[in-house]
């Protein structure tokens, strides 16, 4: 029988526990994107606490798109040696560690009026109203190559896999949304014309770094927005990078414009029926593709998850705003302490200082 502290592996990378820590924008990182003392200390926490993989926060792969502030960047080769510093230091204490790569779009509100930000389409973003300037295909073919050069960054930085991010309402996720993909070439129209990108940058990846570094993708089971990506457009994609060799996915859903229950961070997750809302589409991703699925999404209690573990195909399960409150929350499940994680899910969790749980801040002064 499967146990939430069973050896495992993705690829070639062993991983010492099904726990995994989703990707969190900590706002901690230079302007420019490079480390910090304060963002290595979170990755030091995550590691000593015996999270068997970190998936990082995002991190932008062109120098002209960065969607949040002090957020990771990945765009040129002077971060090479910058990230090694951090993939050592979290494999010397025997955790894995993947950069999540991002292109972000319109769904933002840092400094819009500064850059020219890239999508499928001229049409609003839902949530943040901002115009995209619609790609040519000499543009989709420049960002396919930099999500391949960032690959390929992060492979000589240490890190153990990349996971691209097509989920939450950004750019590639847009690709996938019939709202803001609106293309009448091969990029638009039917769901194997608006997963094409999505492919291609997959394919490039490859290209870049070989088959044997592993490659992960986040993926919406949907928007649940009008007209935007469904389970079925996720469900293809699925099956289509699986048939192709992608060597994990975790699934998620919803964007910010969504109504407040079906965002991707759900308020409120104070009852193990509240857990795991993701659950039912990763379980029947798990079925359809010999792939390891990793679900993500209101995760609070061992308890859920080994029930998940017992009645699924799901192999992971991952956590972004319990870690902001205990970083070490995997270490006292494994000592035995077995109650639920000490998050309230108010979503508090952004302030001026970073992305940090406000009640641990505050005990951490104490």
């Amino acid at each position: 029988m499967r146990n939430l502290f069973d050896e495992t592996k993705i690829k070639d990378i062993t991983l010492k526990n099904r726990l995994v820590r989703s990707s969190t924008w900590e706002s901690m990182a230079t302007p420019e994107g490079h480390l910090t003392d304060q963002l290595m200390k979170v990755y030091e926490d995550l590691a000593k606490g015996e999270v068997g993989l970190i998936l990082t926060g995002y991190a932008f792969v062109t120098k002209e798109e960065q969607p949040s502030p002090r957020m990771m960047g990945i765009y040129d080769d002077s971060f090479i040696k910058d990230f090694r510093a951090l993939t050592d230091m979290v494999h010397h204490y025997g955790s894995r560690i993947v950069l999540q790569i991002v292109y972000g779009g319109t769904q933002t509100r840092y400094r819009p009026e500064e850059r020219v930000i890239w999508g499928p389409s001229a049409v609003n973003e839902i949530g943040s109203g901002i115009v995209a300037k619609e790609m040519t295909l000499k543009e989709i073919r420049t960002l396919i190559k930099s999500f391949g050069d960032a690959a390929l960054r992060a492979k000589s930085a240490g890190f153990d896999g990349v996971q691209i991010h097509c989920a939450h309402g950004y750019l590639l996720g847009q690709f996938l949304s019939p709202y803001h993909n609106r293309r009448a070439d091969k990029y638009g129209g039917s769901i194997q014309n608006r997963a094409r990108i999505i492919i291609e940058i997959y394919e490039e990846i490859r290209n870049q770094v070989g088959r044997d570094f592993p490659v992960l993708i986040k993926i919406n089971a949907e928007d649940f927005v009008e007209n935007g990506a469904t389970f079925d457009d996720c469900r293809f994609v699925c099956k289509e990078l699986s048939k192709r060799g992608i060597d994990a996915i975790e699934v998620s859903g919803g964007i910010l414009a969504a109504a407040e229950e079906d965002r991707p961070s759900r308020p409120m997750i104070n009852s193990s029926q509240k857990e795991g809302y993701f659950a039912p589409y990763a379980a029947k991703i798990a079925e359809e593709n010999d792939v390891p699925i990793i679900l993500v999404g209101g995760l609070r209690s061992p308890q859920v998850i080994e029930r998940l573990l017992e009645t699924t195909q799901i192999s992971y399960f991952s956590m972004a705003r319990p870690f902001l409150t205990e970083p070490d929350l995997v270490q006292r499940w494994h000592k035995g302490d077995l109650r639920r994680a000490k998050c309230v899910s108010c979503n508090r969790c952004r302030e001026g200082e970073g992305n940090m749980c406000i009640f641990h801040r505050k005990s951490k002064e104490q």
